[in-house]
């Protein structure tokens, strides 16, 4: 499956979001890819909008298999202070958006 999320990053944040995410912990990348986050980018506008796509077999048990993890709680803890919502760590924060076109699923007559 294709999920494609949004949320928001604090403007002020956003060098820092920048910074952290040109390399990103080697133990997390290796769990996001065990968890089964596959073809996995975000995306960020100047304003401090985050829109993420990955393909997946399953959103719901990729997030809980990484909920699962201490390198997890750990980015999450460290990346909450850059978001515009603190109610949530970022990862739970994610609004899923409905896919409404592909072209490739159009073109096969899916």
């Amino acid at each position: 499956m294709r999920v494609c999320f949004r949320s928001s990053v604090k403007p002020s944040q956003i060098p820092e979001y920048r910074r952290r995410h040109a390399a990103v912990w080697p133990e997390m990348l290796r769990e996001l890819k065990a968890a089964g986050w596959n073809n996995y980018s975000l995306f960020l506008a100047d304003d401090g909008l985050l829109v993420g796509y990955v393909e997946c077999d399953d959103f719901g048990a990729a997030r809980a298999r990484m909920a699962l993890t201490d390198v997890n709680a750990r980015w999450q803890a460290e990346m909450a202070l850059l978001f515009e919502d603190d109610e949530w760590t970022p990862d739970q924060g994610f609004v899923q958006l409905t896919e409404i076109f592909n072209l490739e699923d159009q073109l096969s007559g899916g």
